[in-house]
């Protein structure tokens, strides 16, 4: 991965405590990192949700690719969904 520096810039971090990082880093999330007083490491960050991480996890993976995979090979048609849900509501309900 190519790295990009640019020369040290001033910033002032403001009455409420932030600093720009400027336009092109807006709505990203960072990470930061004091690593002794007054000196900061920020990177950008992907942060993945509690309830999303079994998605990346090796099993998960390899079980979602399968499965698109199949689906790419067996696509879906009008007719597939028209007969499932025709038999669906023609199929009596639990409570009847």
């Amino acid at each position: 991965m190519a790295s990009l520096t640019s020369p040290p810039s001033v910033k002032i971090i403001g009455a409420n405590g932030q600093i720009s990082l400027g336009k092109q880093f807006a709505g990203r999330q960072v990470l930061v990192e004091e690593k002794e007083a007054g000196v900061w490491l920020i990177r950008t960050a992907t942060v993945i949700p509690d309830n999303e991480r079994w998605l990346h996890e090796t099993q998960a993976a390899s079980d979602l690719s399968k499965a698109l995979a199949w689906s790419a090979q067996n696509p879906a048609s009008n007719a597939q969904t028209d007969a499932l849900l025709s038999s669906v509501l023609s199929s009596p309900s639990p409570s009847e």
